[in-house]
C-alpha cells in the first residue's frame, strides 16, 4: 500500500518513520515534507491548506490508498471531508468533529454540557465585558485565543495588568489573527500535567501510552509559552488508580458526547490533563497527534502503524490489539534563537557521528544545495529509548551536543520531572 501524509513537522517525521517499518507500505509521499521526511519519503512541495491541489494530487496519483492528515489547520478546515467526497480514505477527523480543538468555546460548552471535569470558565466576544471581567477577577487565571494559535495562544496572568494586556493582544491588537476574536477566561489550575493521545473510531478508542511535555521556553517552566520544547514517556505520576480514573470520567465520556452532539470523532484524540488535588481535568483537547509527544510515543509502539490507521478508518478498532514496548522514551527539541517569537532561518546544521539507536526527527528543516539548513522555530527532536527516563535523557542530551547550527538553543531539563 502507497501512503501519503500531510504536513512538514517532527510530528509528521516520526508519523513516516513509523509507517516506514510496516511490510505493507510499499512507498511514502509527504505534502510538502521537510529535509528529513525526504530521506524515507517522496516529498512535494504542497502547502497543507492547498486543498485544490491535494485533492488533485490523490486523484491523479491511483497508487496512494490512504492519506494521513496530521495537522490542526486543515483538519479544522475539512480536508477529510474533501477526500471522503471525492471516495478517498483519510485518516482523521471530519472538520465538525475536529472542532473539537479548533474552538476552545466549543470544547469547554462540550465539557460543561456533559459534566467533564475542567476548569471554570468564561467566554468573551466583547472586549469591553472581557475588560471588565478582567479587572475585577481573582488572579492568576489564564487567558486563551479560542481558535489555533500554534500552541502559543494561551496566556497565564499574574495579575490585572497581565491579563488586561493579554485580551488587548487578542481582541485588538490581532496578535493570533483570527483565532483571538473570541478569548476565554479560565480559573488556573494547579497540579502536574500529563497527555494522553488516543486512538478512535468513533465507537472505541485506546489511548496510547501516555506523555509529557514541556511548553516552555526555558529550564524551569520558565519563559513564553512554545509549541513544545521536549517530552518524555512515561510518566510516573500516571498510576493504574489515575488512569482509570480518566478513562471513566474523561475519555469515554468525551466520545459519548461528541456521538451525541452527532459530531462522531475519528482519528487520534489528544487529552491534555492537569492532575489536580481534585482529580484529574482536561486542559485541552487536540484532534491529532501531538507534536512532540508523537517523537516519544510511536517510538514505544511494538504494533503496525498502518493496520491501526485502517481499523480506524474501518470502524473495526475494536479487533485491535496495540501493544507498547517497555522502554522509556526522551524527545529533546532544539530550536532556533529568538523562538517563539522572531528567529533566523537558513542556518546550516552539522550533524556529527550519532549513536546508533538515536532517532532523529526533523521539525523545521530543509536541503538546499545539498546543504540541510533549518527553516523554522523548532528544528530538531533528538529523541533516544532507554530502559528508564534516566537512561533515555542522557541518551539524548548526549547526542545532542554533537548537533551544531547557529544560534540553537533547548532546553536542558527535559525529563527531570517525574
Amino acid at each position: 500500500m502507497n501512503v501519503l501524509v500531510i504536513g512538514s513537522g517532527g510530528r509528521e517525521h516520526t508519523i513516516c518513520w513509523a509507517l516506514s517499518k510496516s511490510p505493507k507500505v510499499d512507498k511514502i509521499y509527504c505534502l510538502p515534507g521537510n529535509g528529513g521526511i525526504s530521506q524515507i519519503a517522496e516529498c512535494v512541495p504542497i502547502g497543507v491548506m492547498d486543498f485544490d491541489a491535494i485533492v488533485d494530487f490523490v486523484d491523479t496519483h491511483k497508487d496512494v490508498e490512504l492519506t494521513v492528515v496530521a495537522p490542526d489547520d486543515p483538519l479544522a478546515a475539512g480536508l477529510v471531508d474533501r477526500l471522503n467526497e471525492k471516495g478517498h480514505r483519510a485518516f482523521g477527523p471530519k472538520a465538525n468533529a475536529a472542532i473539537i480543538e479548533a474552538s476552545k468555546a466549543f470544547s469547554k460548552y462540550l465539557m460543561k454540557k456533559y459534566g467533564i471535569p475542567t476548569a471554570d470558565y468564561e467566554e468573551f466576544q466583547d472586549y469591553e465585558k472581557a475588560v471588565e471581567y478582567l479587572s475585577k477577577a481573582k488572579y492568576p487565571l489564564v487567558v486563551k485565543a479560542d481558535g489555533l494559535a500554534l500552541g502559543k495562544g494561551v496566556i497565564i496572568c499574574n495579575n490585572v495588568e497581565e491579563g488586561l494586556q493579554a485580551a488587548k493582544d487578542m481582541m485588538i491588537d490581532s496578535k493570533f489573527k483570527e483565532a483571538g476574536k473570541t478569548v476565554i477566561v479560565e480559573e488556573f489550575m494547579t497540579g502536574q500535567e500529563v497527555s494522553i493521545l488516543s486512538f478512535c473510531d468513533g465507537k472505541t478508542i485506546v489511548p496510547m501510552v501516555n506523555a509529557r511535555d514541556h511548553k516552555r521556553a526555558y529550564d524551569n517552566d520558565e519563559g513564553l509559552n512554545t509549541g513544545g520544547m521536549g517530552t518524555f514517556s512515561p510518566s510516573a505520576i500516571y498510576t493504574p488508580e489515575i488512569e482509570k480514573e480518566v478513562m471513566d470520567n474523561i475519555i469515554l465520556p468525551t466520545v459519548e458526547a461528541m456521538n451525541k452532539e452527532g459530531r462522531t470523532f475519528k482519528g487520534v484524540l489528544y487529552f491534555g490533563l492537569m492532575l489536580t488535588a481534585d482529580g484529574a481535568k482536561v486542559v485541552e483537547y487536540n484532534a491529532r497527534f501531538g507534536d512532540p509527544e508523537t517523537q516519544v510515543v510511536l517510538p514505544r509502539l511494538k504494533t503496525d502503524l498502518l493496520d491501526i490507521f485502517n481499523a480506524v478508518v474501518d470502524g473495526t478498532l475494536d479487533k485491535m490489539n496495540i501493544e507498547w514496548t517497555d522502554d522509556a522514551c526522551v524527545c529533546v527539541v532544539m530550536a532556533s534563537g529568538g523562538y517563539p517569537e522572531s528567529y533566523e532561518k537558513g542556518k546550516e546544521i552539522a550533524i556529527g557521528e550519532l549513536d546508533e539507536d538515536i532517532l532523529l526527527f526533523h521539525a523545521s528543516t530543509k536541503i538546499e544545495n545539498g546543504k540541510l539548513l533549518t527553516n523554522g522555530g523548532r528544528v530538531l527532536g533528538v529523541t533516544a529509548l532507554g530502559k528508564n527516563i534516566n537512561e533515555a535523557r542522557q541518551k539524548a542530551y548526549a547526542n545532542v551536543k554533537k548537533i551544531k547550527f547557529d544560534g540553537a538553543f533547548f532546553r536542558s531539563d527535559i525529563g527531570i520531572k517525574k
